[in-house]
């Protein structure tokens, strides 16, 4: 029983330190994963001609750009989830569920958009290469926030044992 009090407070602390951190990016996650940049990642994935990738380099700074943005909005649910989640009522869990559905539909949206952009900048296997490269890596991000964040009440259940 102490140890999985131990392990559940560990995780907390975690969680703590990693939400209140500010804004942290996504590609610090890529890094520590892979050792390198995401553009670089993608870059090297993507192995495009010199015009393609001129092509593709105003596709993907757009994208980067607002994925930035809806990435600043998750890590601040997250902070809010955070600052709230000993205290959480059925209206914050609302709020925060709501958002966090919002945001990975606006990613789902971003995917959508930037895929139509890069097939006419560089045709539908590579638009689809890139897609396919991007989900992966923000399936891995969001595995990562995941691991860091406790349950809803599983730390209360802590406490009783």
């Amino acid at each position: 029983m102490k140890k999985v009090s131990l392990i559940f407070m560990m995780a907390f602390a975690m969680f703590s330190s990693y939400a209140q951190s500010s804004f942290k990016e996504d590609v610090d996650v890529l890094q520590s994963v892979y050792g390198k940049s995401k553009s670089d990642l993608v870059k090297q994935y993507m192995n495009l001609s010199d015009a393609q990738s001129a092509a593709f380099t105003k596709v993907y700074d757009d994208y980067e750009t607002k994925r930035k943005a809806l990435g600043q909005t998750k890590f601040q649910l997250i902070n809010d989830y955070a600052a709230n989640y000993e205290t959480l009522t059925n209206a914050k869990a609302d709020e925060l569920a709501k958002g966090t559905l919002k945001n990975h539909i606006s990613y789902e949206k971003l995917y959508c958009k930037t895929y139509s952009k890069a097939k006419k900048a560089i045709g539908a296997i590579n638009a689809a290469k890139f897609i396919q490269l991007e989900v992966y890596l923000q399936t891995i991000i969001r595995a990562e926030i995941l691991e860091s964040i406790p349950f809803i009440g599983e730390l209360d259940k802590t406490k009783i044992q």
